[in-house]
């Protein structure tokens, strides 16, 4: 199959292990169900994500998947909703991209800006406590199907299992972005040295909808925000949105990592008070979706106009902008980089590394968060029998673990 230069969109596009590509509306809506199932953070997305597009839909190939990964995790900003992104973009455009975003983003920060409002007492009962430990639980069976799937097809000889092995070592030692990083790139180098005598293969076609002209630009606005963000505090709502996008621009690893950042941005000024920062910050775990979505909460509850709505939507997009434009702004090149023999050789180390980390992290904060006992144990193993064997959809087994969770808590 021949490839369209890098950076040109492709004539008849051929997704990775799928053919054809898709309306806004249908990834909209797909996306839109995964933001309201995908719990357990950014790992356990990854999980749902190959579930969605690798095994149900064959939007990707499981290399595919595994390359946009790696790359997100090069990037600043959160690495899910990037890679997320990235899938929409690949699928159905500039507008698929959106499309996915919104559908991922939006449950998450809608139920924040209603908690910030007052309507978290759910998570405060019984049964509401039950359905997100419930929820937890599906998340373990979820990602260990996704680190079985994986390491069977991106690690199947001796030099990427034990790639894959040593990363997975260093983050349940070292669990910091700083290293999470740096595996990635020691993975690429290890392959570079000792996958380079393995057969070329061709590159994955996927459509690629961004040119290298507009990749440009959008590198160029993401250092036009950020000079921008930087400058003389201004007043009102410029001022939330550079205090956001300094956050989402400058943190590396997503998730927990910008806590700090938002803290030092919110908190420090007055705008938002302790307690209600960590209020936020425990009920951001207790949603779907992605962690920065607790800038929406931020931006309702801070001092700072305009405030409620539409501060929250300043908020939330201001953090998740500066992703969006470095990964737009490098996804071209790197994919026409990955086209050589020795950048591939790379990429199959780098994958086997991302291989690694998925592992640590089922351990570590997956499964040390949810399993606390031999019920927790029991569910998230029946959940696992259902992926494996008897290939029950992601949304059955997240249905049936949150009821499983309801009864545990019920019955105490």
């Amino acid at each position: 199959m021949s490839e369209s230069p890098p950076g040109e969109a492709d004539p008849s596009p051929v997704a990775a292990g799928g053919h054809g590509t898709s309306g806004p509306l249908q990834i909209l809506l797909i996306f839109l169900r995964l933001g309201c199932t995908s719990f357990g953070g950014p790992v356990a997305h990854l999980g749902y994500f190959r579930s969605e597009f690798v095994e149900r839909r064959k939007w990707l190939t499981e290399r595919s998947l595994a390359d946009l990964v790696a790359l997100a995790q090069f990037l600043p900003g959160p690495a899910s909703s990037q890679t997320g992104f990235a899938i929409g973009l690949i699928r159905g455009g500039l507008a698929g991209g959106l499309a996915a975003w919104t559908g991922f983003t939006l449950p998450s920060a809608a139920l924040l800006v209603l908690f910030a409002y007052g309507a978290g007492a759910i998570a405060d009962s019984p049964a509401g406590a039950g359905m997100l430990h419930g929820l937890k639980l599906a998340a373990v069976a979820i990602v260990a199907q996704a680190v079985i799937g994986m390491a069977r097809n991106l690690c199947p000889d001796r030099r990427r299992a034990s790639i894959a092995t040593v990363a997975m070592i260093v983050m349940l030692l070292a669990p910091s972005s700083l290293f999470q990083v740096g595996v990635i790139v020691a993975g690429g180098l290890a392959g570079w040295m000792l996958c380079r005598g393995e057969s070329a293969r061709l590159a994955e076609g996927f459509p690629m909808p961004v040119t290298r002209r507009f990749a440009t630009a959008c590198l160029a606005l993401y250092f036009i925000l950020l000079a921008i963000a930087f400058l003389p505090a201004h007043s009102g709502p410029w001022s939330l949105f550079d205090a956001f996008y300094r956050s989402g621009a400058l943190v590396f690893g997503g998730g927990h990592v910008v806590l700090p950042l938002l803290r030092n941005a919110v908190v420090a000024p007055g705008w938002v008070a302790d307690n209600a920062f960590l209020a936020g910050y425990g009920a951001a775990q207790a949603v779907p979706g992605p962690l920065f979505t607790f800038a929406a909460y931020l931006g309702a509850v801070a001092r700072i106009a305009p405030g409620g709505v539409a501060g929250a939507g300043i908020a939330l997009l201001a953090i998740f902008v500066p992703g969006l434009l470095c990964l737009m702004g490098t996804l071209p090149f790197w994919h026409g980089l990955r086209a050589r023999p020795g950048a591939q050789a790379a990429m199959r180390g780098t994958n086997a590394a991302v291989v690694g980390l998925l592992a640590a992290a089922l351990y570590n904060p997956v499964w040390s968060s949810a399993v606390h006992g031999p019920t927790d144990l029991a569910v998230a193993a029946a959940m696992f029998v259902l992926l494996i064997a008897w290939r029950a959809p992601p949304l059955l087994v997240v249905v049936l673990a949150a009821a499983a969770g309801i009864g545990i808590a019920l019955a105490a």
